[in-house]
């Protein structure tokens, strides 16, 4: 191998190493949707998590991204809050990836239908095949397919950090329309909670490779007045860990 091939695979080695401590890896995806092309491998994640022994979440959680048991954490606090005791029957999931978050909720609650919407075609099928869930046709920012009021849970995670502004608040009207009355609308996002000057710091240090909209901020008040707009009122809101710094979650109740 010549030395500039040397070098190149040591940059990108340095930045694959990088982006799996707080949570991506680099691969090209088999679809052009919206220009994204930064998922988590599917074959090689499912080697080496069967290699340690590992659940696919636990192993994301706990060896690529440097943060075990964050996954449960996150689903601790929302049963804490009462958000599976309310039995939802229906699920909907805006890029569940590699599943983890989708797993950890069919433990908690047993819906009668589960929907996801995810554009990496390998993830979406083990995903369909392994938790009998059901893929809806992915088409940018739109949930199109799912009738309005049709569901109890609508969630999101680790989603709207890793997209443009518009995109997740396009996604934000399509989970309000979607949602039926009483039912329970939940993600994290970037907030100015999570933004303090270290933490911008360590961003533009260590996490500017990658994703070109990678990590994306959101300010938690428009969020909270634009759903309230829609009829959907903030019940509560707790940080969650990802990489060197830490997302906000958000639960929202649509008015019944």
């Amino acid at each position: 191998m010549r030395a500039v091939d040397r070098g190149a695979s040591v940059v990108k080695a340095g930045a694959k190493r990088l982006l799996g401590r707080v949570g991506f890896d680099i691969v090209r995806s088999t679809n052009n949707r919206g220009g994204v092309d930064d998922f988590i491998p599917f074959e090689p994640t499912m080697r080496a998590a069967r290699a340690a022994g590992l659940s696919v979440g636990d192993y994301l959680d706990g060896v690529m991204n440097g943060t075990p048991g964050a996954t449960q954490s996150t689903i601790d606090e929302l049963r804490a809050l009462g958000v599976f005791a309310a039995a939802p029957d229906t699920v909907l999931e805006i890029g569940p990836g590699s599943g983890r978050y989708l797993e950890k909720t069919l433990k908690e609650c047993s819906p009668g239908r589960y929907e996801i919407y995810e554009t990496a075609e390998p993830w979406a099928d083990y995903l369909v095949e392994t938790f009998k869930v059901v893929a809806r046709p992915t088409a940018g920012c739109s949930l199109a397919p799912t009738p309005d009021g049709s569901v109890d849970l609508v969630q999101a995670h680790k989603v709207f950090n890793t997209v443009t502004f518009l995109c997740a608040a396009r996604y934000f009207f399509e989970m309000a329309r979607v949602t039926r009355p009483g039912g329970r609308i939940v993600f994290d996002v970037m907030t100015e909670t999570c933004l303090d000057p270290a933490t911008v710091r360590a961003w533009a240090t260590r996490g500017g490779e990658g994703h070109g909209s990678y990590p994306a901020a959101m300010p938690r008040g428009m969020c909270v007045d634009l759903f309230a707009s829609l009829g959907c009122g903030l019940e509560s809101s707790f940080l969650a860990p990802m990489g060197v710094a830490s997302t906000e979650v958000l639960v929202f109740v649509k008015e019944a």
